[in-house]
């Protein structure tokens, strides 16, 4: 909901602080940036302390972030509470991964990194809606801090319920980096960079999108992030089944080539409503189904640094954030809402070479 959330409160937090639409994406381009760099090394430089702690600080950090947001005074302090959000999420989504991946046997990982990820489409269900709904109704910053509330009983659920000494193989930075030196398996990491990039070019501004196309306000924009949402957690749920049946590799092939297919419908807006909120649910089912499998791809290609591997994915989904929204941004100012659709499709193509290419390569 933190992460996710600003797609939903962008009119506005950029009305309020006099920002333009393109650079009121910087919210989620600074968190995206911070995440890519500061994940991977955090994670690297927790070594072998247990995970409980390693889990407990990253939700600590990432709730006194939120705070920061929530109280600054202007665009800077912002994006600084923003990339202080996301050093605590950097920290604890890789190592929830490799903590339940670590613990299933290799037939049920699908299925169980789905699990875990079904917090993420969740907050899709309920937190981005909700924080948009409240941003509209009491401002801005009470979203931020209805997060950063939310997050302090979490942590007591962190130290309370995973085991005391939990702990599995030491990662250091010289594991870094050594996959960082592993052509074929960064190549495979980064598509999740080109995938996700595709999907944000249209969805950091997709508040603005339906606001200027289809004269909705806040109830129709929540409803769509509702739909949306739904749509997210069935495909999290179907795309871990999925690769468990028919292999990782020919699942990442067939979603990114119907993100080439639906991306270019943004383009066509207005339309019906019932069409567009179909659409809303239609195009999260084949974009969410994305995550388990890609990680299940990961952990085949470099099992040795199951922690490492996951953070670089992670950081790899917010460079691919941060990428499709400032392309995004660009895509709005040269050429106008209507154009991100088909700005989006490109991206969605590169994403199709990338993935073959990859499974050229590895397999």
């Amino acid at each position: 909901m933190g992460a996710f959330m600003v797609v939903g409160l962008l009119n506005p937090l950029s009305e309020d602080l006099a920002l333009s639409t393109a650079s009121a994406g910087w919210v989620m381009t600074s968190y995206a940036l911070a995440y890519a760099i500061l994940s991977p090394v955090m994670v690297a430089a927790s070594g072998n302390r247990g995970r409980r702690r390693v889990l407990a600080a990253g939700l600590g950090l990432f709730a006194a972030g939120c705070a920061l947001s929530a109280l600054a005074p202007g665009a800077g302090t912002l994006f600084m509470g923003r990339m202080i959000a996301s050093a605590g999420a950097g920290i604890f989504t890789p190592v929830a991964a490799a903590v339940a991946a670590g613990l299933s046997g290799p037939d049920q990982r699908g299925k169980t990194l789905a699990a875990v990820f079904f917090g993420l489409t969740l907050s899709q269900v309920f937190g981005v809606p909700a924080g948009g709904w409240i941003a509209y109704t009491f401002g801005w910053r009470s979203a931020f801090w209805l997060v950063a509330i939310l997050t302090v009983p979490f942590i007591w659920l962190i130290w309370t319920f995973v085991p005391r000494r939990l702990r599995f193989q030491s990662v250091s930075l010289g594991d870094l980096g050594r996959v960082l030196r592993d052509g074929e398996a960064m190549l495979a990491v980064l598509f999740t960079t080109s995938f996700i990039g595709s999907i944000y070019v249209v969805y950091t501004y997709l508040s603005p999108l339906l606001s200027d196309t289809m004269g909705w306000q806040r109830d129709g924009i929540t409803l769509a992030l509702v739909i949306y949402g739904c749509g997210a957690v069935a495909g999290n749920v179907i795309g871990g089944a999925v690769a468990d049946r028919i292999g990782a590799g020919r699942t990442l092939t067939i979603l990114a080539v119907a993100q080439v297919c639906i991306m270019p419908v943004f383009s066509m807006l207005p339309m019906a409503s019932p069409v567009v909120l179909l659409l809303m649910m239609i195009w999260p089912l084949f974009g969410w189904s994305f995550m388990a499998a890609q990680q299940m791809r990961l952990l085949a290609l470099a099992p040795e640094a199951a922690s490492v591997v996951l953070a670089l994915n992670a950081a790899a989904i917010y460079i691919g954030a941060a990428i499709g929204s400032a392309i995004g941004g660009a895509v709005l100012t040269g050429f106008g809402l209507h154009a991100l659709g088909v700005g989006a499709a490109l991206g969605a193509v590169c994403a199709v070479a990338h993935i073959l290419l990859s499974r050229r390569v590895s397999g």
